[in-house]
């Protein structure tokens, strides 16, 4: 990656124009060939962009524009589209380049994975007394998130989402019709566990029987970690 500093004035010119006027920007070259212009200001969002695939390429300036005072000239084309993003560099006040080798990837906290993990580990929040039979348990159009028993022996559908809206509240629906047909679960309960169920949802899940379990994921983790807490 090439951290460029630079007083520079930036067009683009493809499906819309755009004029960034002269001003000193952080240019940001990344290994995949993409160039971002960022000011001190505006937060993640850069002014301008050229997205990948796309190539640089360093140029001689003309001469009125050498008489201007630029002393470079950047322009990234977009090998689909054919747009360019042209900087004309004036100044360089800071230059440096980075190896930063492979990325791992985000590692989100709080995905449904982990909300699952917990509840399947404190599944007394769903019902006092119940048990884990298994979680992602099979069904002929994928597995439901958790399946668990109360305290009577009655069998009971978990689906966990982050935000629970009508397409969850569907998709148990669809589980625990299936689930309904064999005889060592039925009847089995439904229950939508979300951290943030939809008014909608919440209302469709109701009229069919389904009850709604919000989630506070920092609690749950606080009982899983074990560590006293103040609040």
């Amino acid at each position: 990656m090439r951290l460029v500093i630079a007083r520079c004035s930036v067009d683009y010119t493809g499906r819309l124009n755009a004029h960034l006027p002269l001003a000193t920007r952080l240019l940001v070259h990344k290994g995949d060939g993409s160039l971002l212009v960022h000011s001190d200001g505006g937060s993640y969002k850069p002014l301008n962009w050229m997205s990948p695939p796309c190539s640089l390429s360093s140029e001689e300036p003309g001469e009125e524009e050498a008489s201007a005072g630029v002393v470079e000239v950047w322009r990234v084309t977009h090998k689909k589209t054919g747009d360019a993003l042209r900087v004309q560099i004036y100044e360089i006040i800071h230059d440096t380049s980075h190896e930063l080798g492979l990325d791992p990837g985000l590692q989100k906290d709080g995905v449904e994975a982990d909300l699952q993990r917990l509840l399947a580990e404190q599944v007394e929040r769903i019902s006092e007394g119940a048990t884990l039979v298994r979680r992602e348990y099979p069904t002929a159009i994928g597995p439901v998130d958790l399946l668990v028993r109360d305290a009577d022996g009655a069998a009971i559908a978990v689906e966990i989402k982050r935000r629970g809206d009508i397409d969850g509240v569907e998709q148990l629906t669809r589980y625990l019709e299936l689930l309904g047909r064999d005889p060592h679960l039925s009847p089995v309960q439904g229950v939508f566990a979300a951290q943030e169920i939809k008014p909608q949802a919440r209302v469709l899940a109701e009229d069919r029987g389904i009850r709604c379990l919000v989630l506070d994921y920092d609690d749950m983790k606080g009982i899983e970690s074990g560590i006293p807490r103040l609040f």
